[in-house]
């Protein structure tokens, strides 16, 4: 028997009704709050400065557009472009003293025992939390002159005649400023350095030890390759944290003698609240502002990079 087949064979049912998506207005009501401060205390200040560099400014009297005039005058500022030369030595050996805590966290990964590694880690991690400010007054006293802890433990010693103005020599300045936190092992670099290794499956370190890899060999076939991605972010925030540098120079020798320390922040400072050229401040301070933009534009571009080249590291 044949029966017939039904109407509505080989038809779509009707189409459902799409569901209008709804917005959670709530988080974005929540953010505006804080959006508004930021707009407030943060872009607001920023963007007038960049437009004061172009006047000659008078806060609360009658300001002058000069244009272009302050970035003219920066060219000829030898201070300012000195101030340039010490970051460049503050930069360079930033670098180099990365070999400090490399250097301790391949030693402390080599200790089998994990206590000894969480006791030996939470030391060396410790005077992270301590306040810049006193690791700066600190440093401060041992350097002075008088009665200062390094020239009082060389008159100790016999080597009085090694005693120095150490920050109040223009040719010892710089570098007794550099050594400020010597041992430079407590910091970011040692956190990224020991993590990284932390990191590295033990299947790739026992393998080398089978196929008779020595310890130094290891750390230049492996160990180095594996880093080149913290060695890389490492280097670009050395980069914006050196163009930010100005808080230690500022309380352990204000930029002196001679301008021997002095950095583009304190640049800019002395110009503002010393010499009251705002305007030429605000020109400083926009030229350093666009520089750290560029290298921090640098660095979101690296790690995005990295991120989508690397599988599985």
């Amino acid at each position: 028997m044949i029966t017939s087949a039904p109407d509505d064979l080989g038809q779509r049912p009707p189409p459902v009704a799409r569901r209008r998506r709804r917005i959670p207005w709530a988080p974005y009501l929540a953010l505006l709050p804080t959006l508004g401060m930021l707009a407030a205390f943060q872009y607001y200040p920023s963007v007038l400065g960049i437009v004061r560099s172009l006047w000659e400014w008078n806060p609360g009297g009658e300001s002058i557009f000069i244009g272009l005039a302050n970035y003219r005058t920066m060219l000829a500022d030898e201070i300012w472009w000195q101030s340039f030369r010490n970051l460049g030595f503050i930069f360079v050996w930033g670098i180099l003293i990365w070999a400090l805590p490399l250097l301790a966290a391949e030693l402390l990964i080599t200790l089998r025992s994990e206590r000894a590694q969480f006791v030996f880690r939470t030391l060396l991690i410790v005077p992270i939390a301590f306040p810049g400010v006193v690791t700066a007054f600190m440093w401060s006293f041992m350097y002075h002159p008088n009665n200062g802890l390094i020239n009082r433990a060389l008159e100790g010693l016999g080597l009085g005649f090694l005693a120095q103005n150490w920050t109040g020599d223009p040719k010892l300045a710089l570098g007794s400023l550099l050594f400020i936190g010597f041992p430079f092992i407590s910091g970011l670099p040692f956190l990224i350095f020991y993590s990284t290794l932390r990191g590295i499956p033990p299947e790739i370190f026992e393998s080398a030890a089978l196929d008779g890899v020595g310890r130094f060999r290891r750390f230049w076939a492996i160990d180095l390759p594996l880093m080149a991605r913290q060695f890389k972010l490492l280097f670009f925030l050395a980069i914006i944290h050196t163009l930010q540098y100005g808080f230690m120079a500022y309380v352990v020798t204000a930029g002196g003698p001679d301008d021997a320390t002095t950095v583009p922040v304190l640049r800019m400072l002395n110009v503002a609240f010393q010499g009251q050229d705002w305007g030429y401040a605000a020109a400083l301070s926009t030229t350093l502002f666009l520089i750290t933009l560029v290298f921090s534009a640098i660095v979101v571009f690296v790690r995005r990079s990295d991120t989508s080249n690397v599988k599985g590291m």
